[in-house]
């Protein structure tokens, strides 16, 4: 089952904006719909899958508590909460997606519970039983975690914190890069100030061979819109591209992922300057020399806009995606490929009823060369879906 994948390679490829293509085929299926709230509800968070195309994932809310669930979507389609939050001290509104070892454990996060309600870090082992491993406090730790964690051979879990780390941004901090050792020892490696380097992460992180670790931060920055940062393995801190907020895109809430000669690869969700509001966001590469490059700037109308969720490659460079605004009259959303030639086509058009609307996470790509993914809302019963596109 895909882990928390330390260094994720995408084909390294020259990529030129060209105009949307409508698919004419495709095979969108919706493997489940939560129903009554007892299964689940409203899920942002990407699934990670197995060899035998089981799907595992959390949804914020719903269960037994309503306060969300770690769920179970067999190949056959069968649903099974496999834990329900109480809302207590075990966390609630779990709001990321999991990570699994190679015992069957999985680990994630929680965006509040435990004794301070700022979240928490738990670990679900396979016969349900959870432990929280760490619970935030409310201060210089971080809090309001809302990403995925990723680990290191020896077991340590990292990962971002929305809030917390300081004073700055109204009170709340900024936001923290932390780390949570085997041994259960909690490290805040990084504080953010909301200045130039950036404040409120809501991605996690990815990792090279070197032990460096490459992120996003959704604002401030040197224009305020912003930042794509790297942490070394040294712990030095540095802003590789701070967003103005332009046609270079802005407001970063999803993570990244990086081909092998180094070059980085992303989404804002607004700039681009291609209609909406504050421009209807963008998908970036990064150089290692730090320029950035428009892969594509969204339009809000059949491409879609705003996309939440990072993107995803295949092994010809061709990138997946989604956004959680336009596609049709309704605007409820697009999946979307952008090919390597520059050509973007959106996959599938989300209706609402039955497919489900406002795609947040993203999609993954399975071992079987098929996308899944969650829709946050609607269905049949209004509380999400769970998807594949099938190749």
């Amino acid at each position: 089952m895909p882990r928390a994948a330390f260094w994720t390679f995408v084909a390294a490829s020259a990529l030129v904006v060209s105009p949307i293509e409508v698919a004419q085929a495709h095979s969108f299926h919706v493997l489940h719909v939560f129903l009554d709230g007892s299964d689940g509800a409203t899920s942002n968070a990407p699934v990670i899958t197995d060899k035998s195309g089981n799907l595992y994932g959390t949804a914020l809310q719903g269960g037994a508590s309503n306060n969300g669930v770690v769920f179970e979507v067999a190949a056959d389609g069968t649903e099974s909460v496999l834990y329900s939050f109480a809302g207590g001290n075990d966390g609630r509104r779990p709001e990321a997606g999991l990570i699994e070892d190679a015992t069957g454990n999985f680990y994630g996060t929680t965006n509040q519970g435990g004794p301070a309600d700022q979240g928490t870090i738990f670990k679900l082992a396979p016969g349900g039983t959870e432990t929280v491993l760490y619970a935030f406090k409310d201060g210089s730790d971080g809090g309001m975690l809302q990403a995925a964690l990723i680990a290191d051979k020896a077991g340590n879990l990292y990962g971002t914190a929305t809030q917390g780390g300081g004073s700055g941004c109204y009170g709340d901090g900024c936001g923290t890069i932390f780390k949570l050792a085997s041994d259960g020892r909690f490290t805040a490696i990084h504080a953010f100030t909301g200045g130039s380097d950036g404040d409120y992460p809501q991605a996690g992180l990815i990792a090279d061979r070197r032990g460096n670790f490459y992120g996003t931060a959704a604002g401030g920055g040197a224009h305020g819109f912003g930042t794509v940062f790297r942490l070394a393995a040294d712990g030095k801190f540095s802003v590789l591209y701070a967003f103005a907020g332009g046609t270079d895109g802005a407001d970063s809430q999803a993570g990244l992922i990086a081909d092998k000669t180094g070059n980085l690869y992303g989404t804002t969700r607004s700039g681009g300057g291609n209609g909406c509001t504050y421009g209807c966001g963008t998908i970036f590469k990064l150089a290692p020399d730090g320029t950035e490059t428009v892969l594509y700037a969204f339009t809000g109308g059949s491409d879609g806009g705003e996309p939440y969720g990072g993107v995803v490659a295949d092994v010809a460079g061709n990138l997946y995606g989604t956004t959680i605004s336009g596609g049709d009259a309704d605007g409820l959303g697009v999946l979307f490929k952008l090919a390597a030639d520059g050509n973007l086509t959106a996959l599938h058009t989300f209706e609402g009823t039955p497919d489900g609307a406002w795609p947040e996470a993203g999609v993954i790509l399975g071992e079987n060369g098929n996308l899944y993914g969650t829709a946050y809302a609607e269905g049949p019963d209004g509380w999400g879906t769970v998807f594949a596109v099938r190749k």
